[in-house]
């Protein structure tokens, strides 16, 4: 099987085969909480307002599973949370905590991405088409978990799949602490007979409109008569039927849209060939040179990826003073940044992106002023 090269220039079409996780962290705020204060483990915690004995104002931001079997979940008034379950035990948001503990969680799902996007304080998108297959990305997957119940003593769900949407359904069909991969072939299966409302976008009162007219489902959403969906939706009715029938064409990119040129290969099989990296990492270096030169872009930034055989992925970047766009500078800094990592572990897979850009309008930097000193 030949190595696998594949463009990242984040403004592309996204590529077939795609393979996408949706990472969410079961009952972020509570499991913290718990984790915080062990003598809570097992018992229903709600954390958000103060209930006041039924009387307070605010609402539910998170709760234990344990909260949930009383009826309780997030947004709901916290009078009622505590009409339903008033030996529960009431927490105030520590919203400090749990950005630290966020931080940390989504350092190490870095690690694993080709492209990274977190959409919320406990839950994140992870593009790993480059692993290569459904099996491998499962695997991934697993890791991921352990290493997050190993660093923060709390779970979290993973659905994977072709598309965003079909991961985030997934993500939340084994909950808490599940897994769930769906491939391209089962999207259909494992859609179509839920309810509309687990399409993330469709709302209660959407899905009420849907209701009344006949579709309940997602599969009878996926089958309607799109000119009866655009009459009444307009071209939300489109997107939704998209979505119902698994197709989502939205890449995961970091929020503000930071623009980048990348390339990564996959090796046909794990290596440390020293020079068979090396020599991969020059083509590499003239492919995104190649694209910078054609946009006419210099650049400041250069990062490389590296991603050992058990999958634990690891980025280095260099920052210079000035712009360019000479690809011996490319070649140089890029050798310079890998050297730590080739050691006897294998490789799997190498990287390079550029960012930082601006409009090769001004003199051309040479070699010296652009790389000072090691990296």
């Amino acid at each position: 099987m030949p190595d696998r090269m594949e463009e990242l220039n984040e403004h592309d079409t996204p590529p077939p085969g795609r393979i996408i996780l949706h990472v969410d962290m079961d009952s972020f705020f509570a499991s913290v909480e718990m984790r915080e204060h062990p003598e809570l483990k097992g018992k229903p915690v709600v954390v958000g307002a103060d209930p006041q004995q039924g009387q307070g104002r605010g609402v539910v931001s998170t709760c234990s599973y344990e909260a949930r079997k009383y009826g309780i979940h997030s947004a709901m008034p916290i009078s009622k949370a505590y009409q339903l379950c008033p030996h529960a035990v009431f927490l105030p948001v520590n919203f400090p905590l749990y950005r630290t503990v966020s931080a940390r969680v989504m350092g190490i799902l870095r690690k694993y991405a080709e492209s990274f996007q977190q959409v919320s304080i406990d839950e994140a998108y992870l593009d790993v088409s480059g692993l290569g297959s459904y099996e491998a990305a499962e695997e991934c997957a697993r890791v991921i978990k352990e290493e997050i119940r190993a660093a923060e003593g709390i779970t979290c769900s993973i659905g994977i799949g072709p598309g965003k949407t079909v991961a985030k359904i997934a993500s939340d069909y084994q909950k808490p602490d599940g897994l769930t991969v769906v491939r391209p072939d089962e999207v259909t299966d494992f859609l179509s007979p839920m309810p509309v409302g687990k399409i993330p976008g469709i709302g209660n009162k959407t899905a009420s409109v849907l209701n009344g007219m006949g579709i309940i489902t997602i599969g009878q959403l996926a089958a309607s008569d799109v000119q009866e969906l655009i009459a009444r939706f307009g071209r939300w009715g489109i997107a939704m039927q998209e979505l119902a029938r698994g197709i989502d064409r939205r890449e995961v990119r970091e929020r503000g849209g930071r623009k980048s040129i990348g390339r990564e290969m996959t090796f046909a099989e794990d290596t440390n060939d020293n020079d068979m990296i090396l020599s991969r990492l020059d083509a590499l270096a003239g492919d995104v040179h190649a694209t910078l030169k054609k946009q006419g872009l210099r650049f400041r930034n250069l990062t490389i990826k590296v991603r050992y055989a058990g999958f634990a992925t690891y980025t280095k970047s260099y920052t210079a003073d000035h712009f360019t766009d000479d690809l011996t500078s490319i070649q140089r800094i890029a050798r310079m940044l890998v050297r730590e990592f080739l050691d006897d572990q294998k490789i799997r897979l190498i990287g390079i992106r550029l960012a930082r850009f601006d409009q090769n309008a001004a003199r051309q930097a040479t070699i010296d002023e652009f790389f000072k000193g090691d990296v």
